[in-house]
């Protein structure tokens, strides 16, 4: 968890680092490799410094910084597009108020154009840098996978080819398997053994692939020990991967969409 969070926390200082650099580089493209006196450098970092907090809590709205986020997605782009809108328009509006000057538009452009581009292609690399050092042993975040079906098969090699942050260290199942290992992660036997999986390899997330029916005691156990409890779809018999997690009135539901619904995640 120290790991994680001196990780977290070296990944917000150097957005900020990227962000600034992306407004300075902007800057220049505009105005040439000079310092101009129409457009004096200084006022325009100095609000670039101002709004770049305002921007980055903008884009840790958009959990973008989460554990568990692929930053190598449409959607991820699209959130870090939004943010930096968002930071153009906070540029904007506070370089007028605060100078009373107008500047070019095409700056804007670049900076925005920057931004977008830099931000996004420097959490690619982070997102790599980071699980990396997250899964070295022992790993930041142990995981116990409980009940071995074709999804958690499946999502077992997902995590390990992806080398999500995340790392399997074990795997129980009720009714037990022939598997000694899948993936690389040894199968070490029943629930009975749920206690002592739990201390041995210091748990901090458990994935419940199947054994419905046993939820409420792994869910207990989790709790007692200050584990996150992840519960796979199939476990409830929805097994299309099209289900999400949404909010209704401020309480988290699980929604399974019509397929004929085609703006997908646009309303979520």
């Amino acid at each position: 968890m120290f790991r994680h969070r001196t990780l977290l926390v070296l990944w917000l200082l150097s957005d900020l680092l990227v962000f600034a650099a992306s407004y300075c580089s902007a800057y220049f493209l505009q105005v040439g490799p000079i310092l101009s006196t129409d457009f004096v450098f200084g006022k325009f970092f100095a609000v670039t410094l101002v709004i770049a907090p305002i921007w980055l809590l903008v884009l840790g709205t958009t959990r973008t910084f989460a554990l568990t986020r692929n930053q190598a997605t449409i959607r991820n782009a699209a959130y870090i597009a939004y943010s930096c809108l968002v930071g153009i328009a906070l540029f904007t509006v506070g370089y007028y108020f605060t100078y009373k000057e107008f500047f070019s538009r095409m700056l804007l452009v670049y900076a925005f154009i920057l931004s977008v581009g830099t931000t996004l292609l420097w959490h690619i690399i982070w997102e790599y840098i980071q699980r990396s050092l997250l899964r070295r042993d022992p790993p930041a975040f142990p995981t116990l996978l409980v009940g071995v079906t074709r999804e958690s098969r499946t999502l077992l090699k997902t995590m390990n080819t992806r080398r999500s942050a995340l790392k399997p260290v074990a795997i129980l199942d009720g009714r037990g398997v022939k598997d000694t290992t899948i993936e690389g992660v040894p199968v070490l036997g029943k629930l009975n053994k749920l206690e002592e999986t739990l201390e041995r390899f210091k748990i901090t997330h458990l994935i419940q692939g199947s054994d419905l029916e046993q939820s409420l005691n792994l869910l207990s156990a989790c709790r007692n020990r200050g584990i996150t409890y992840i519960v796979l779809p199939s476990v409830f018999g929805i097994v299309e991967r099209d289900e999400s997690v949404e909010s209704l009135e401020g309480i988290p539901v699980t929604v399974v969409r019509p397929r004929s619904n085609r703006l997908g995640w646009f309303l979520r």
